[in-house]
């Protein structure tokens, strides 16, 4: 029979993604218990209306939670800069974490976080939701059965709305302060298909050159524009273009070539996955991936982290590939200001 674990959530009247997060929590069914953490009293009202009997307390500060309450696991959704000392003490008192990404403002904030998560056994999973998604699960398996071969270049862009920049509400958040925030649309949307890049094909990104700027002059110090290239481990190279460009809606595609064909994923569109290979029954021939697009986003992902704390399985991003995701940024940004291409360890 399945464990249920009572979940901590950690937020703040800033929090990103609260309403997605308490909508998941009330539909993972290893989650049988929530204690709010809300200092502001923000979201008091919302999670007593989805979370229902599951709420069984809200608190105003994370120390009375981990003290009085215990949970194995805890949901942080901080501002980016405010989160490792939260997360830091939750690892302390044996939780297994899930942090809303970045989570930090510096990757040399993040490391010794997954270095404690490590040594006391402990998830530190970062909200990289889309690695779950049924089209990246399929992509992913595609690749890892060789049937294009190894991996010889990538090219990918994650492009949003440029609207929601001119606002003069969104100035005042911290997703437009580079020192609360870390960053802009690198870290904050580029980050998935960094992840994503690395996850499929099981290579990782080793050196990483690019550019950011801030080409739509909004009053914000973050960069809303950001195209990379980088090496991988095997030797393979790619490239990224990062930015907020659109009067609405997304633009998307990852596409990786390899030795005996190639892999086309566009995930917000109808038909998100196609193939080519050179070997085998259906050689030379464009496949598409029939399969459904659902479930996705942050409740499959967050069920299957609790899922991963009930049990003490494999999670849905491990430690190491959480701090991965956020070196992998951190090392574009150096590029970017220095000039010179960035080694990551």
């Amino acid at each position: 029979m399945a464990k249920n674990i009572k979940i901590g959530l950690i937020t703040h009247a800033a929090g990103a993604h609260v309403g997605a997060y308490l909508q998941a929590l009330a539909a993972a069914a290893q989650c049988d218990e929530v204690v709010l953490v809300d200092p502001d009293g923000r979201w008091d009202d919302e999670a007593r209306r989805v979370l229902g009997d599951k709420l069984k307390h809200v608190v105003r500060d994370h120390k009375t939670l981990l003290r009085d309450h215990r949970p194995p696991m805890v949901l942080v959704t901080m501002e980016a800069g405010l989160a490792p000392p939260v997360i830091d003490d939750a690892l302390e008192a044996g939780c297994h974490v899930f942090a809303e990404k970045p989570s930090c403002v510096r990757a040399e904030d993040f490391a010794p976080l997954a270095n404690k998560a490590d040594a006391k056994h402990r998830h530190l999973m970062l909200a990289l939701a889309n690695r779950i998604n049924p089209e990246i699960v399929a992509a992913r398996a595609i690749f890892e059965s060789g049937s294009v071969g190894k991996l010889y270049g990538l090219e990918m862009h994650l492009v949003a709305d440029q609207t929601r920049l001119t606002r003069p509400s969104y100035h005042q958040q911290w997703f437009a302060q580079k020192e609360r925030s870390g960053g802009g649309h690198l870290i904050w949307l580029g980050i998935h298909w960094l992840d994503l890049a690395m996850h499929i094909t099981g290579a990782s990104i080793v050196e990483a050159a690019g550019f950011t700027a801030n080409v739509g002059g909004q009053p914000i110090d973050i960069e809303d524009s950001t195209a990379a290239a980088f090496r991988f481990d095997n030797g393979a190279l790619g490239t990224i273009t990062s930015g907020y460009y659109l009067d609405k809606g997304y633009h998307s595609h990852i596409k990786i070539w390899g030795s005996n064909g190639w892999i086309h994923l566009e995930p917000m569109k109808d038909q998100p996955l196609s193939w080519y290979t050179t070997q085998g029954d259906l050689a030379g021939a464009v496949q598409v991936w029939e399969g459904s697009k659902e479930p996705r986003g942050y409740t499959p992902f967050v069920n299957e982290a609790i899922r991963a704390c009930a049990d003490m399985s494999d999670p849905p991003i491990s430690n190491a590939h959480s701090l991965r995701a956020l070196n992998t940024v951190f090392a574009i940004y150096s590029a970017a200001a220095s000039g010179r291409a960035t080694k990551i360890q």
